[in-house]
């Protein structure tokens, strides 16, 4: 049992350290699709000039991520055994993959940057360059991601 706790933890630690670096590279390519009277996310994200709709995303920004880590890291229990055995490559492949096809682009959430985006949303949101944009950090994560989860995982 305290393989598993400990695994989640590091699970948690590394998911907020690589969704935050991730994010934040990205944002800094991508301020037009969030902020601005013109952004392109404007009808559906929240106002982060708005000082109320920033301060509760900020508050629920890092408590958010750490449930969806805990979910993310159980439900790893069943095959944690068998990972533990793989070469470090392959964990690196295995956990960086996971990452971007279950959690990112195969997501059954349409977004502009996942299968379902492209089939579902207009083409404002799904053009080239907000695809790119946005996978970018996907991409970015899930790097991070698999190399640090494999490191844990030896």
């Amino acid at each position: 049992m305290a393989f598993y706790l400990k695994f989640s933890l590091f699970f948690v630690a590394i998911h907020l350290v690589c969704y935050i670096i991730a994010g934040v590279i990205d944002l800094q390519l991508a301020k037009r699709l969030y902020q601005g009277r013109d952004r392109l996310y404007r009808s559906f994200f929240r106002n982060m000039e708005d000082k109320r709709e920033s301060t509760r995303v900020a508050k629920l920004l890092l408590p958010s991520q750490f449930i969806r880590g805990i979910l993310m890291s159980v439900v790893l229990y069943p095959i944690l055994p068998s990972l533990k055995e793989l070469p470090f490559g392959i964990k690196v492949l295995f956990m960086g993959g996971l990452m971007f096809i279950y959690a990112d682009f195969s997501s059954a959430i349409p977004f502009s940057n996942t299968i379902e985006g492209l089939v579902y949303l207009k083409k404002q949101f799904v053009k080239s360059n907000v695809f790119w944009t946005i996978q970018l950090e996907a991409i970015l994560y899930s790097a991070m991601f698999g190399l640090l989860s494999a490191w844990i995982l030896i």
